[in-house]
């Protein structure tokens, strides 16, 4: 079967650079814009794995999770080396709380790409999701030391210091330098604002 040279960015599904932010009890999400940025990934794989990938990637923007998690199972199966894939797929799972199956998925991203930024605070949002904060924050940190302007990673670190681990220090730090970067982010702004007027800083 021909091969292709796959050029993967980080823009191309749900693992995006605008890849998930944390999003605290009662509060909404907020939209994407705040530390989008590129990663690319280049692999040799078959037009069919190709085909399936771009298939995966639309179910997915359709929520159409059972399928999607079944095409990227493929992808995966034919294309181990496909950092992308496993993001995707973990992100589908934590989408259906199989929250076992997202943190393996993500783990194996990391396995293929050390380096992945996405991948790492994928997997800091379903360790704090599983209740492991001590495991979450040092995957948000490693995350932010691969990529300092990755906003969304910022704002989790914020959250789960200020939520989950009690952590004043942190998350004092993490929402500045968070909204010194997204001004427009009004919630965060309130958040911070809230917070140094509980600990008096």
């Amino acid at each position: 079967m021909t091969k292709h040279l796959l050029t993967l960015l980080a823009s191309f599904a749900l693992c995006a650079c605008a890849s998930s932010g944390e999003t605290p009890p009662a509060e909404k999400a907020l939209p994407a814009a705040p530390g989008a940025f590129e990663v690319s990934e280049r692999v040799r794989v078959d037009g069919d794995v190709r085909a399936d990938f771009e298939q995966a990637v639309r179910l997915l923007e359709q929520d159409q999770l059972e399928a999607a998690i079944a095409t990227l199972t493929r992808v995966t199966e034919a294309a181990p080396q496909l950092t992308a894939a496993w993001i995707d797929l973990g992100m589908a799972y934590a989408r259906t709380n199989d929250l076992e199956r997202a943190r393996t998925c993500l783990e194996k991203a990391i396995e293929q790409n050390p380096r992945h930024p996405v991948a790492y605070n994928e997997l800091g949002i379903v360790q704090r999701r599983a209740g492991r904060f001590g495991e979450a924050r040092q995957s948000y940190e490693k995350a932010l030391a691969l990529q300092p302007d990755f906003h969304f990673a910022r704002r989790n670190l914020a959250i789960l210091c200020d939520l989950y681990l009690a952590d004043a220090g942190c998350a004092l730090e993490h929402y500045e330098l968070y909204t010194q970067a997204a001004p427009a982010d009004e919630v965060a702004g309130r958040w911070l604002g809230d917070l140094r007027a509980r600990t008096g800083r």
